[in-house]
C-alpha cells in the first residue's frame, strides 16, 4: 500500500503553500507599486532608453581688427554622420550617396563595409547649410545631420599668422585663436528630444540649456596697415629672391602691435597644400643676430656712463681692429668719427672702442631694460625669448661684438619693441597684441635727454649724406633709423653660412612726436644686393610713408609758411 507524502509531512506542504503565497503577493505589490504608487520610476526609465539629450553647439566669438573690421567669424554649417547598421539596408542607395557628397562610389562603400557594425560614423563635414540639406532630401535611411559652426577668414593670407585657424572641431590651434581660445569659445547648450529604438528623431521636446556664444577679441592690429606691410613685404621679397621676411610696427605710446607681417603666409581657409615653413609666424618665433641695428643701444649706454659726449670722437683707421686671432672691419676705411658719425658709418672698430672703455656691463643692461632677449609677455604660442648673453666675466671679443649685434639673438618683435623705447623718450611701455582702451603706465629705462640724442643721431643716419639710410627716406617727415646686416650662423654647427645674410632696417617716425616703429627683416635675399640699406630701408620708406598717412599724423618736415606763401605767388604751389 503506497502512502502520500503530503500525507506523511503535512507541514510541508502547508509551508510551501505559504510561500508561494507570499511570492505571489510580493510580485502583486510590487506591481501596483510600480503602476500606482511609483508611477515615475517607470517612466524615467522608459525616458532613458527614448530620451536623449543632444548638444547646441556655440558660436565661437567674433576676432576683429582695432576699428572693428572683422578677422575671423564663424559660419553655420551641416555635418553628415551616418548608422552604420541601418545604411547595410540601403546598399541600393550607396552609390546615390557617394555620388551626393562627391566621394568615389568604390572606396565609399569599402568605408561603409568596414563601419557597419557602427551606430556612428562621420560621412562629411563642414558642408554649406544648402549642400547639407539637398542630401539629407535624399531621404536615405541611416543617415543624419548636426549644426555646426565654421571658422572663416575674410582678410586670408594677410592676417593668417597673427589670427591662426581653427581646428575641424573649432578649438584654437594657432595665433591668437589659440592663445584666447577660452575666451572666445562658447559653452554648448543641450537640447532634449524623442527618440526611437534606432535613434531616429520622433520629436524635438525643449531646449535644457542655451548655448552661450563666445566672448569678441578686438587686436590691436590695424587691417588697413597689415595689407599695406603685405603687399610692400611679398613685393620685396620677390624683387630681392629672398628666402623669407617678417615685418612688425609698434604704436610707441601704447605698446600695441599695428602690424606683423611674414612671407612666405598661406590661405587659413584652405590648408590642404600646407606647407608647415608657410605656418611659422617668423616675427615672434625666429630668432637672430640683429648686427648693426643694436648699435644706438651700445651709444646710448656710453652716453649713459657719462665718460662720452656725443661730440666724443674715436679713430677707426684703418677700418679694421685685431683681437687675439679675431679682425674686426669695417666697410670704409673710417678716420675720426664722432659718436653720429660711428652711427652714419655704422663703423664696428669705432663701437668696438667705446666697448672697451666702458666695459660690456652698461651695453648689456639698456639692452636689457630695451627688452632686448627678453619676455615680451604677449603670450603669444611658440614665441621665443632669445638669448641675451651676461658673463661673469667679459672678454674683449664679447664686449665688442654684443656693442655691434652678434653673440645676441632676438627677435623681431623684441627689436621694434626696443626703438620703440627709444622713440618713447626712454620709457618701456609693455606689447600688446589687444587693441588697448587705457594706455599702460610706462617705465622710465633710458634717461629721456640720452634717447632724444640718440634719435637725433637716427635721423642723421637717414637724412644726412653718407649715412646709408637715404632709402628710407619719408617726403614730408623726418625719420630715424638704422641698417644692418648680418651672417646667418650656420645650424648644427659652428660658424657662419657663406653668402647667406640677413638685411635689417628698424627705425621711427616722426621725429618731432614719434607715434610709429618698424622693424623690416629680409633673409636670404639673393639678387645681388644684400645690405640693409639697399634691401630692407625702401619697404620700411614705403610703410611707414602709407602708414603715417593713414593714421593721420601731422608731417613735421614741411617748407616755412613763407616759403609756401613765394611759392603760391610763382605758380609753383597752386593746383593744375
Amino acid at each position: 500500500m503506497i502512502k502520500l507524502e503530503g500525507a506523511l509531512y503535512p507541514w510541508r506542504f502547508r509551508l510551501v503553500l505559504v510561500l508561494l503565497a507570499l511570492m505571489s503577493g510580493a510580485i502583486a505589490w510590487r506591481i501596483i507599486d510600480l503602476q500606482v504608487v511609483d508611477r515615475d520610476f517607470l517612466k524615467e526609465q522608459g525616458d532613458a532608453r527614448s530620451m536623449r539629450h543632444i548638444p547646441i553647439p556655440a558660436h565661437r566669438g567674433l576676432i576683429t581688427d582695432r576699428n572693428g573690421e572683422p578677422l575671423a567669424v564663424s559660419t553655420p554649417v551641416i555635418t553628415l554622420w551616418a548608422n552604420g547598421k541601418e545604411l547595410q539596408a540601403a546598399r541600393d542607395q550607396w552609390p546615390r550617396l557617394a555620388a551626393a557628397l562627391g566621394q568615389e562610389p568604390t572606396t565609399f562603400a569599402q568605408r561603409l563595409e568596414q563601419n557597419a557594425g557602427r551606430e556612428f560614423m562621420y560621412l562629411v563635414r563642414g558642408l554649406t547649410p544648402e549642400k547639407g540639406q539637398s542630401i539629407l532630401d535624399l531621404k536615405i535611411p541611416g543617415v543624419y545631420s548636426i549644426e555646426e559652426f565654421r571658422r572663416f577668414y575674410p582678410a586670408g593670407e594677410v592676417t593668417a599668422h597673427v589670427v591662426g585657424f581653427t581646428d575641424i572641431d573649432d578649438r584654437g590651434r594657432e595665433g591668437m585663436e589659440l592663445a584666447f581660445d577660452e575666451w572666445l569659445a562658447g559653452v554648448p547648450g543641450k537640447r532634449q528630444v524623442l527618440k526611437d529604438r534606432r535613434g531616429r528623431l520622433i520629436k524635438d521636446v525643449q531646449v535644457v540649456k542655451n548655448a552661450k556664444a563666445g566672448k569678441a577679441l578686438a587686436l590691436s592690429i590695424d587691417l588697413r596697415l597689415q595689407y599695406l606691410a603685405h603687399r610692400e613685404l611679398r613685393n620685396a621679397m620677390q624683387e630681392f629672391g629672398a628666402k623669407a621676411a617678417s615685418l612688425v610696427m609698434i604704436d610707441v605710446k601704447t605698446g600695441e602691435i599695428l602690424a606683423m607681417v611674414n612671407q612666405p603666409t598661406y590661405n587659413p581657409n584652405n590648408r590642404r597644400n600646407l606647407q608647415p615653413a608657410a605656418m611659422r609666424n617668423r616675427a615672434m618665433i625666429d630668432v637672430f643676430e640683429p648686427g648693426s641695428t643694436v648699435k644706438p643701444f651700445s651709444i646710448a649706454a656710453a652716453l649713459g656712463t657719462g665718460r662720452w659726449k656725443p661730440e666724443s670722437t674715436v679713430d677707426t683707421y684703418p677700418g679694421s681692429l685685431q683681437i687675439g686671432r679675431y679682425t674686426i672691419r669695417d666697410v670704409s676705411r673710417g678716420g675720426v668719427l664722432n659718436l653720429t658719425g660711428i652711427l652714419m658709418k655704422s663703423s664696428n672698430v669705432g663701437i668696438s672702442k667705446i666697448a672697451f672703455d666702458i666695459g660690456a656691463e652698461p651695453i648689456y643692461a639698456v639692452m636689457q631694460q630695451a627688452g632686448l632677449g627678453q619676455d615680451t609677455g604677449l603670450g603669444f604660442p611658440g614665441e621665443r625669448v632669445g638669448n641675451l648673453p651676461n658673463y661673469r666675466v667679459w672678454k674683449k671679443a664679447e664686449t665688442a661684438t654684443l656693442a655691434y649685434g652678434y653673440g645676441l639673438s632676438v627677435t623681431a618683435v623684441q627689436l621694434a619693441h626696443a626703438y620703440a623705447v627709444l622713440a618713447n623718450q626712454g620709457q618701456n611701455v609693455p606689447l600688446s597684441m589687444v587693441r588697448l582702451d587705457n594706455k599702460p603706465a610706462p617705465t622710465q629705462v633710458i634717461d629721456r635727454e640720452i634717447a632724444h640724442t640718440v634719435l637725433g643721431m637716427l635721423q642723421a643716419v637717414v637724412e644726412e649724406p653718407g649715412g646709408g639710410g637715404a632709402r628710407a627716406k619719408v617726403p614730408g617727415y623726418h625719420v630715424g633709423g638704422k641698417s644692418g646686416t648680418a651672417r646667418k650662423a650656420a645650424v648644427g654647427s659652428k660658424g657662419y653660412v657663406e653668402h647667406a645674410y640677413r638685411s635689417f632696417f628698424a627705425g621711427v617716425a616722426p621725429i618731432a612726436n614719434p607715434r610709429i616703429a618698424v622693424v623690416v627683416m629680409i633673409d636670404e635675399p639673393s639678387n645681388g644686393a644684400y645690405y640693409g640699406g639697399l634691401v630692407s630701408a625702401p619697404v620700411f620708406g614705403k610703410v611707414m610713408a602709407g602708414a603715417l598717412r593713414l593714421m593721420n599724423i601731422a608731417p613735421d618736415d614741411l617748407p616755412p609758411a613763407e616759403t609756401q606763401t613765394a611759392d603760391a605767388k610763382d605758380g609753383k604751389g597752386g593746383r593744375t
